[in-house]
């Protein structure tokens, strides 16, 4: 973060504010939903930042290929400062990730194979402080295999909840909803793995105590879409026709504008509409990574100019040996 605050001319605490921005944010809520909750006037909840992530492998993958991507919904208000970025940092694993300049960490994968996908969750449990997202996606990027990744989830103490979808090349999935009162998590159903912004491995007991309601409720239309959708994945040919019925699956519309493809509700003030910033597709197998500048429905998926396996960790495991 110094380096980025040197390099951009600003100062260390603004580039802090902006890589604890979903902190900052929910905080700010709920402390106003208690005061209203207080008598001091009506509150309503910040809805949790909205994705759908997904990783296709095995049985749900007709090409054979491991794929991992998200449509990353948030304010459309930041959609000039997202960047997609290559880090080189050996002996680090290469990261390529979407992110709003000027934060440490995201949503992306490395070159060892492990690609990281993030949904918010939601809710606040106490008032111990833990670290923002930002380090702890940067930090579970920086492993070089599954296990130290889920470690550093597992060991890691966040400011809020959040989600992450885990795929590795080797084709393994794994989603783990991270909260300060513990974590919850799923498997792929014959190599499928979708998830929003509700939690789907259990509600956490302080929430389900208090009532839990989902902030996100065109989660519980998005998921199934995207699974769905998905589906069709398993009679694909080849990467091409993967791209294309994945690209489909993502620009679905039911409950528009906020559906799982994303955009701005004109019934609301426009410092609140959102859309969906980047749908990312990354090809674990070959290494090419795909992304949207914006909605999918009405733009194609742009091939970035790197490869996942140009860093220091070479080309990927090979997936097995010939006669």
């Amino acid at each position: 973060m110094r380096g980025i605050a040197d390099g951009a001319g600003t100062g260390l605490l603004d580039v802090l504010a902006l890589n604890a921005r979903g902190e900052v944010i929910y905080d700010k809520s709920f402390a106003e939903i208690a005061a209203a909750g207080a008598g001091e006037g009506p509150a309503e909840e910040e809805p949790a930042e909205g994705c759908t992530s997904f990783a296709a492998y095995g049985p749900a993958s007709g090409d054979g290929h491991v794929y991992a991507g998200q449509n990353w919904d948030w304010r459309a208000g930041v959609s000039d400062t997202v960047v997609m970025i290559r880090i080189v940092q050996p002996p680090k694993p290469t990261l390529i990730m979407q992110v709003e300049a000027g934060q440490i960490g995201r949503q992306g994968a490395n070159s060892a194979g492990i690609a990281f996908n993030a949904n918010g969750l939601g809710g606040r449990f106490d008032d111990r402080i833990g670290l923002p997202q930002t380090v702890v996606r940067r930090t579970v990027l920086d492993q070089d295999n599954i296990a130290d990744a889920l470690d550093v989830l597992c060991r890691t103490r966040a400011h809020i909840a959040s989600n992450a979808l885990l795929t590795c090349r080797e084709g393994f999935a794994i989603d783990l909803e991270t909260t300060p009162a513990g974590h919850g998590w799923m498997y792929p159903t014959d190599g499928l793995l979708v998830h929003g912004n509700h939690y789907q491995a259990g509600i956490p007991a302080p929430l389900a105590a208090a009532g839990y309601r989902p902030m996100s409720s065109d989660s519980l239309v998005r998921v199934p879409r995207a699974e769905q959708g998905l589906a069709a994945l398993r009679h694909s040919t080849g990467p091409e026709e993967s791209r294309k019925l994945i690209r489909r699956a993502m620009s679905d519309h039911l409950g528009h504008p906020e559906s799982l493809c994303t955009h701005p509700d004109p019934r609301r003030p426009a410092v609140e509409h959102w859309t969906t910033l980047v749908s990312s597709l990354a090809d674990l197998t070959t290494g090419d990574y795909h992304v949207t500048a914006g909605t999918p429905c009405d733009r194609e998926y742009q091939h970035l100019p790197w490869n996942l396996y140009d860093g220091p960790h070479g080309g990927p495991e090979p997936t097995g040996t010939q006669p």
